[in-house]
Order: structure tokens, then C-alpha cells, then sequence
């Protein structure tokens, strides 16, 4: 299954084991994705969250059927996949973050590049905005940046000259 595919979404990755029980660190995390009782798919195979602990920056989980450390460290780099209609309803403004991945970022009509990712920062979250030319650029989602997305259409309105940058 391809996380490419519109019908899934990437709640995260597995990491280095946890402890002897079979669980493991779960890298770029999608917390909302992993409750307790979440149905996941990971190897191509579907299973069941039997355990989540840690903080939603760094969960731990354990998956029913992988009972140890070396169960664990089998699965290591493998996708955690959620199928989008097991996902939690997004509220207004909200969106998952492989949406937003690869959607064209305008200030009217002006080209200003491709959203390459979304980083979760201490204060807000952010756009990484790769440009043609010029280094890469982070739009923080609130308001006063980011003046509209339409995930439909693929393309993110920003405001250049809020973020510093010139808007010529």
C-alpha cells in the first residue's frame, strides 16, 4: 500500500525499539493517527495499537503480534499507514500534512515555489516552501501569513510581505 495512494495517510514511522516488550519510538509522528486501539498498517500487513505511551513529539507504541525487542526492530524504518476513513475528522483550518505536501504556493500571481513539508515548531507549525533560485522558505501557518489553502486545487495563497520578503 502507497502512501501515495489518497486513500491512506502517514501517521508515522517506526523507530529504534522500546524496552523488551516489542514496542518502538515512532518517528515524524502524526499523533492524531495513534491512539490506543488504532487501527494501522505497517510491512503491508494491518494490526492493531495495543499500547501508546510517551508525548504526542515522541509516542511509543507497541502493535499486537509483535511481542519483543526483535519483533520490534523488524519493522524498523517500515510506514505506519492509517486508512482515511478510520481518521479523526479535521476541524476548520485544519489539514494533514501529506496534503499540503507538494502544493503550489502563490502570492497572487506570483509563483513562489512547492511546499516541500510541514515542520512542527515549538510555537506553530510551519511550511517548508522549496523555491527555484532562492533558499527554502518557512511559512508559518497562521492568518497573517497564509491568506488561504484549497487542497482541491493543490495551491497555498501566502502574503510575502508579512514574512519580510518582497512582494515585487
Amino acid at each position: 500500500m502507497s502512501t501515495s495512494e489518497r486513500g491512506w495517510l502517514r501517521a508515522g514511522r517506526v523507530g529504534r525499539p522500546h524496552g523488551l516488550d516489542g514496542s518502538f519510538h515512532v518517528l515524524q509522528p502524526s499523533p492524531a493517527l495513534l491512539p490506543a486501539g488504532a487501527r494501522v498498517v505497517v510491512g503491508g500487513r494491518e494490526r492493531q495499537i495495543a499500547r501508546r505511551a510517551g508525548t504526542d513529539r515522541r509516542p511509543i507504541v507497541r502493535l499486537d503480534g509483535c511481542e519483543d525487542r526483535a519483533a520490534a526492530h523488524a519493522l524498523r524504518d517500515e510506514q505506519l499507514l492509517v486508512a482515511r476513513t478510520n481518521a479523526p475528522e479535521l476541524g476548520p483550518d485544519e489539514w494533514w500534512a501529506q496534503d499540503l505536501e507538494g502544493c503550489s504556493v502563490r502570492d497572487g500571481d506570483r509563483s513562489v515555489g512547492t511546499v516541500r513539508g510541514l515542520l512542527a515548531l515549538p510555537s506553530c507549525d510551519v511550511l517548508e516552501v522549496a523555491r527555484d533560485g532562492d533558499g527554502d522558505l518557512l511559512v508559518p501557518l497562521i492568518r497573517d501569513a497564509v491568506r488561504e489553502v484549497d487542497v482541491e486545487r493543490r495551491e497555498i495563497e501566502i502574503d510575502l510581505r508579512f514574512l519580510g520578503e518582497d512582494g515585487d
